[in-house]
Parts: C-alpha cells; sequence; structure tokens
C-alpha cells in the first residue's frame, strides 16, 4: 500500500519524464528570444492573495490547508498566472510596462474531471503585464504558436473566443437582467438554443456563430448590427492577419469554460493527436495593493499534454565497457552521447537499455 499514490497522481518515469523536461526546455527558450525572462514563484501561497490577485478570477479548485506556522489558511497553487501577476505587481512593480516573463512549474487541482483525470500538472507560459491591446495579444498568441513548433508538435491550430461578449452586449443594445447574465453566458457556452430563447431570443444568433474563423467573424459582423463589437472583431481579424496560414483558425464566440477570468480576448492551442487543448490564454485584468487595476495578456501550455503528441527522440545510449578510459567517455559525451559506464563486469548494453557499445575505436549499433 505504501507504493500507491493519491487519485490524480501519477509518477514520470523514463524517458517520459526526459521528454518533458526537454518540451518545457524548448517552450521557455522560444519565449526567452522574445524577451520573457523567467520568474519561478512557490508552489504554496496565502490563500487571500491567490483568490484576490486576479479580478475576475477567484481562487477555483485550490487545495488548502492551515498553516501551523502563521495559523493563515494557504493554498497549492491550481494556476501560475495569479502568482505571476503578484511579482508584476510587487516585486517587480517598479519595472517599465510592460513586463515581460515567462514560468514552469506544478500546479495541483483540488478535483478532477472524467476528461482530465489528472490532479497535478506541469504548466509553463508567458505572461505580457502592462497590455491588452490587438499587438501585445498578436505577439503572444505568436509566441505561444513558436513555442508549439519548438516543441515538436504539429498540426497546430487556435480556437479564439470573446469572454466578456454577453457581459457587454447584456449591458448595452441588448439588455438583460443582472440576475439572468450568468444562466445566459452558461446556455450560450452549452450551444442550448431552447434555453437561450426563454432568456433573450435576440442572442440566438450566437448558438449558430461559431466555425471556421472567416466565416464566423461574418456570422458576428452581419449580428453586430449597433457596431458594440467592432474593435474586438477588428482586433480579432488583426491578429489573425498576423499568423497567416501558418495553423488552423477557428472562432466560438460564447466559449466560457476555462476563460472565467479572461476579459475581451480567449484563446485554446491545439495540436495534431488529442482532441482536448494543450494550452490556453487570453487578455486580463490584475489587481495591485493599492486596488489600481493593470492590463496584461498571456497563455499557458501543459507539458504533459504536449509530450504525449511530440514526436518521439531518438534513445541513443553508448555502453563503455569495464575499463574504458574517462577521457574516452569524455571525447564521446563532447560529441553528443549519452555514455553508460559498466560498473561491474557482468553488466550488459542491455541491461542498461544501450544502443551502441564501445569498441575501443568507434561505437558499434547493437
Amino acid at each position: 500500500m505504501t507504493a500507491l499514490l493519491p487519485e490524480g497522481f501519477h509518477d514520470r518515469l523514463p524517458p517520459f519524464a526526459d521528454a518533458a523536461a526537454a518540451v518545457e526546455a524548448r517552450v521557455l527558450e522560444a519565449a526567452r528570444l522574445h524577451g520573457y525572462e523567467r520568474a519561478d514563484p512557490p508552489v504554496i501561497e496565502f490563500a487571500e492573495g491567490l483568490a484576490s490577485r486576479l479580478k475576475a478570477g477567484g481562487l477555483h479548485d485550490a487545495v488548502r490547508f492551515v498553516d501551523p506556522v502563521s495559523q493563515r489558511t494557504l493554498a497549492l497553487r491550481p494556476d501560475l498566472t495569479a502568482q505571476v501577476a503578484r511579482i508584476a505587481a510587487t516585486r517587480m512593480g517598479h519595472h517599465p510596462r510592460p513586463v515581460r516573463l515567462s514560468y514552469a512549474g506544478t500546479v495541483v487541482k483540488l478535483r478532477a474531471s472524467e476528461l482530465a483525470p489528472a490532479r497535478e500538472w506541469r504548466q509553463i507560459g508567458a505572461e505580457l503585464i502592462g497590455l491588452d491591446s490587438v499587438a501585445a495579444a498578436t505577439e503572444i498568441v505568436r509566441v505561444a504558436v513558436e513555442a508549439l513548433s519548438a516543441a515538436g508538435t504539429t498540426g497546430i491550430s487556435i480556437d479564439f473566443t470573446l469572454p466578456d461578449l454577453v457581459d457587454t452586449l447584456a449591458a448595452g443594445p441588448l439588455p438583460v437582467a443582472a440576475e439572468q447574465v450568468a444562466t445566459l453566458r452558461e446556455r450560450l457556452d452549452a450551444k442550448d438554443a431552447g434555453g437561450v430563447a426563454a432568456i433573450a431570443p435576440d442572442y440566438l444568433p450566437l448558438v449558430e456563430a461559431a466555425g471556421p474563423f472567416a466565416s464566423a467573424i461574418a456570422r458576428l459582423r452581419s449580428f453586430d448590427a449597433h457596431g458594440v463589437l467592432a474593435s474586438r472583431l477588428d482586433g480579432l481579424e488583426a491578429i489573425a492577419a498576423a499568423l497567416g496560414d501558418s495553423v488552423t483558425m477557428t472562432l466560438d464566440p460564447t466559449e466560457r469554460h476555462g476563460f472565467e477570468y479572461q476579459s475581451w480576448l480567449g484563446f485554446s492551442l491545439f495540436v495534431a493527436g488529442p482532441p482536448r487543448e494543450v494550452g490556453r490564454g487570453g487578455t486580463y485584468t490584475l489587481i495591485h495593493e493599492d486596488g489600481r487595476e493593470e492590463k496584461a495578456t498571456g497563455f499557458s501550455l501543459y507539458a504533459d499534454a504536449i509530450v504525449a503528441t511530440a514526436p518521439k527522440a531518438e534513445r541513443r545510449r553508448l555502453f563503455l565497457p569495464v575499463g574504458t578510459p574517462h577521457m574516452d567517455g569524455a571525447a564521446l559525451r563532447a560529441q553528443g552521447w549519452v555514455t553508460v559506464q559498466a560498473l561491474e563486469a557482468d553488466d550488459t548494453p542491455q541491461a542498461q537499455l544501450c544502443t551502441h557499445i564501445w569498441t575501443g575505436t568507434a561505437p558499434q549499433p547493437l
């Protein structure tokens, strides 16, 4: 029984753990080349701080417990974005804007779903603190796409959404009672035409608005007779134009699941293979200690999901028999070989999962 792990947790064994570390390094390097420097917050924080840092994001699915030292409630982070926002607002509050930060770390969820049973994830991402403009969003989306390409994935696609769409319309040309807005959002997200019609029939065209990017934008333009969404749609088209034909793009304007704290823009990232997203991003608002609000844009990727789809790296391990001079091994490692030194006379390359053996003059494939 001592070898069992809690539900939703698992060991990462070789070569999976090595592949995950390589993916993480390539994603962070892609972000670094765009000026995103790494921040590394702790895995535990005061729950109150995590819950209040993002304007529209409470502390969802967090494992909480009481700190025996401070007697305050702590939380294992369920997401890294709020922590990076805290760093930008406090420790780097004096830094000229925008602040570009990247990160990688483990997040823990209180509960999991049937589609995503893991409760522990390795999250990698980048945040642009200080701007949520079209230019900022374009940069973030480009970095996310380049990071996925650097990780070795193919068939990259992006599904855009407008998280504040219903709130914008309900407060403007298509009024909805405040107590019904949340229900309307849920029914639009579920594509429940009957439910939408029962609350606000004027919103029914949005149920059919999702689809390939160009046609979905055209339908939204037709729907937006008052021009309230014009700036958002212009922004989406500018981002899409910047990406060109490098990725497949779709638009689901009323998608809300997973975008609880995003503002005018949200996007999900997909790659060839799994049906579920491998990352998400968008614009949001963070809160400073004095209550001041600041705009930001960012994305997060999930290493485990990417590793499951990325091409498997060739495993080349060179067995060095007992007595191989140290300098031979050093020279081979300098050439890029992974060497495994035999420590006992009866050791074998098969036992050490090696693909080659050192003959004393050259590597020989097994």
